[in-house]
């Protein structure tokens, strides 16, 4: 028994743009190409929200305590008479590499998650779910992308990861401008 809820799907003999799927076959009716047509909704038993956009909404939790562990000193040294210059080994210590270092798995986390995410929205009978690809650019386009599409084929469902991803993004930038405040305040004379 098919679980893809009726509607119109790609022509499997790719003769046609599109053809109807009754729920248990295929019909003979044809029709445009499915990028021209509406998606349709998925049923109100489908689950909308899944294990990986909690997890991509939340990981940039992770960042935050991470990012304490980077506390730079900042020292200068004199390199000519009345010249002196930020001495690069006070900025470039350890905790930056691994700060850097961790946040290059947490953007590879991020787009691996949007990938799988998508992946379980297309077998739940998302048709043409929001493109994962779009979390290279950031994890919380990706999720804002998810739920405009999801609120077409499933409407009037909860959407708490998508206000919880905003609700961390929100976090990070204000503790970034804070940290950021207190780095640039050392460097005054």
């Amino acid at each position: 028994m098919s679980t893809t809820p009726p509607g119109w799907y790609p022509d499997p003999s790719g003769e046609h743009g599109s053809r109807w799927w009754d729920g248990t076959g295929w019909t003979a009716q044809v029709g445009p190409p499915r990028a021209q047509m509406p998606r349709p909704r998925l049923a109100d038993h489908v689950p909308t929200d899944t294990v990986f956009v909690w997890v991509l909404a939340l990981l940039p939790l992770l960042a935050l305590p991470i990012s304490f562990l980077y506390q730079p000193q900042i020292r200068y040294e004199v390199v000519g008479p009345g010249v002196r210059t930020v001495d690069p080994r006070s900025i470039y210590t350890a905790g930056y590499f691994a700060l850097q270092g961790f946040s290059v798995l947490l953007y590879a986390a991020n787009v691996v998650l949007a990938f799988l995410d998508h992946r379980v929205l297309r077998r739940r009978g998302v048709v043409r779910p929001f493109p994962w690809p779009w979390a290279f650019l950031s994890p919380v386009v990706y999720v804002i992308g998810r739920y405009v599409v999801v609120r077409k084929v499933a409407p009037g469902r909860g959407m708490w990861p998508l206000w919880v991803a905003i609700a961390v993004t929100v976090l990070g930038f204000v503790v970034g401008i804070g940290r950021a405040v207190v780095t640039f305040q050392q460097m005054l004379p």
